[in-house]
C-alpha cells in the first residue's frame, strides 16, 4: 500500500496533482483544502495518500494533513459513501466544519455538499458521531463558530464558482471584486454568486 509520495509537482489543479517521483508520474486526486496547501509547480512536495484498489480501478487520493486523511477514511466507512464523494465532502467543508456538523447533528449543513442528500447526511451523523472523540468534538464546535457568517458566504461562493468550472484563483478574484463593491453582510450567497457571474458577462 502507498501511504505517502514525495516528489516534484509537475501539474496541479483544484481536484488533482501529478507528482514526479523518481521519474514516475503519479496522478493523485485531492480535495480543495489540500490544493490550497500545495507548494508551487516544480517544487518538492510530500503528500499523504490513500491507495484505493478495486478490480476495475486503482486510484490514489492525497492529503496534505493527517486530519484530512483521517476524515476521508471515516467518511469512506459510512454506508453509501465512496472515495469520490468523501473527497467532495472535504472540498465542500473543512475537517473542523465536518466534525462540528457531525457532533451537532447539522444535517442541513452536510446536505449542502454536492452529491450528499438528506438521508446520506443523516447516516454520516449517526455513524460518525461516536467515532469523533470528545476533545475533537469540543475543538471542532468552538472552532467552527469562530468563522463569521460573511466568511462562510464568501467561501461557499468561491466553491460554487469552482463547481461551475471556474479556476480557483479566478473564482476568488470574482468574489473579491464583489466584496469590494458591496456590503456582503446584506447579500445572500445567491446574490454574491449572481453578481460575480454578472461581472463576467
Amino acid at each position: 500500500m502507498i501511504t505517502f509520495l514525495q516528489g516534484t509537482i509537475v501539474e496541479k489543479q483544484p481536484t488533482r496533482v501529478i507528482l514526479d517521483v523518481g521519474g514516475v508520474g503519479y496522478e493523485v486526486l485531492i480535495p480543495l483544502s489540500s490544493y490550497d496547501r500545495l507548494p508551487a509547480k516544480n517544487e518538492s512536495c510530500r503528500i499523504l495518500t490513500h491507495d484505493y484498489v478495486r478490480e476495475d480501478s486503482h486510484l490514489l487520493f492525497g492529503f496534505m494533513t493527517k486530519e484530512e486523511l483521517r476524515m476521508f477514511v471515516l467518511l469512506m466507512g459510512t454506508s453509501g459513501i465512496g472515495p469520490k464523494l468523501a473527497l467532495r465532502a472535504l472540498s465542500g467543508l473543512s475537517v473542523r466544519e465536518l466534525k462540528a456538523a457531525v457532533v451537532e447533528g447539522d444535517v442541513k449543513r452536510l446536505s449542502s455538499i454536492s452529491g450528499i442528500g438528506k438521508k446520506t447526511a443523516e447516516r454520516i451523523v449517526v455513524e460518525l458521531r461516536d467515532k469523533i472523540g470528545t476533545g475533537e468534538a469540543l475543538e471542532a464546535v468552538s472552532g467552527a463558530k469562530e468563522m463569521s457568517e460573511n466568511d462562510i458566504k464568501v467561501r461557499d461562493a468561491v466553491l460554487a464558482l469552482i463547481a461551475l468550472g471556474y479556476k480557483q484563483d479566478v473564482a476568488r478574484k470574482m468574489v473579491a471584486g464583489i466584496m469590494r463593491q458591496n456590503e456582503v453582510a446584506e447579500m445572500t450567497l445567491e446574490d454574491i454568486i449572481k453578481s460575480a457571474l454578472g461581472g463576467q458577462a
